[in-house]
């Protein structure tokens, strides 16, 4: 049985690209998963372990153009393949025919984000062993300052326990971006303009100086919980 704990302990200490080398040495079915910075940080650092690394990224359908144009560019960067995983055709048409394109205004944004990235994940994570994010703890506070650098996800995997991989876990926000600048890694052109934390177009906005950089997303509701739900399982594991 894995020791959890004994793992986190040793690798807290040690680099982030320590951490994947060891993920992909443990697991064939394994996939580093594609949004923001600090997700083609984990990508520049992966495939200069293994070149044929899975990789996935989730279209809403909402994004922003220079979103979809920087999911191309980090493609073309790395000659790699990008795994894009959408929203299941019935499931979207049945919220947008019973509440318009816009309902997350008045009821939330749970129920689109279920549609749009929850389902979409799983049905991907479903097909895995375990997964590499770009989760820090100084993202959100007060829901990922408890995430772990190895732990066990909420969702199972194709084979039972699915493990997930948080490398950045102990960075900070300047850490990523002195990485970027010091191997010229792709970044969306987004980040110029003001926005530090990226979702869809319609819930994500720039943030003012001194503001924490989730407060730009979902920024018309309460703002200590700012998560879709891919994590949220984990999160919520840890009291």
């Amino acid at each position: 049985m894995t020791d959890f704990t004994q793992l986190n302990a040793e690798y807290a200490s040690q680099r982030p690209k320590d951490l994947i080398r060891y993920a992909l040495e443990q697991h064939d079915a394994i996939a580093v998963s594609f949004s923001g910075a600090e997700d083609v940080v984990l990508i520049d650092m992966a495939v200069k372990l293994r070149r044929d690394v899975q990789i996935f990224t989730l279209d809403t359908g909402r994004l922003h153009p220079e979103t979809y144009e920087f999911i191309e560019t980090v493609r073309k960067h790395y000659g790699i393949t990008i795994q894009v995983q959408t929203p299941e055709q019935q499931s979207l048409q049945a919220l947008t025919t019973a509440k318009g394109m816009f309902s997350f205004f008045e009821d939330g944004h749970q129920e689109c984000c279920g549609v749009r990235k929850i389902q979409p994940l799983k049905n991907k994570l479903a097909t895995l062993d375990a997964w590499i994010t770009g989760q820090r703890r100084d993202q959100s506070p007060g829901t990922r300052s408890n995430i772990e650098m190895i732990e066990v996800d909420a969702s199972p995997g194709q084979h039972g326990e699915l493990i997930k991989y948080n490398p950045l876990t102990h960075w900070t926000s300047a850490q990523v971006w002195e990485y970027i600048r010091m191997f010229d890694v792709p970044y969306n052109p987004l980040h110029a303009s003001g926005f530090v934390s990226i979702g869809c177009q319609p819930c994500t906005r720039p943030v003012l100086p001194n503001q924490h950089e989730r407060e730009g997303r979902w920024w018309w509701e309460e703002e200590t919980h700012k998560e879709c739900g891919l994590h949220g399982g984990n999160i919520i594991s840890k009291g």
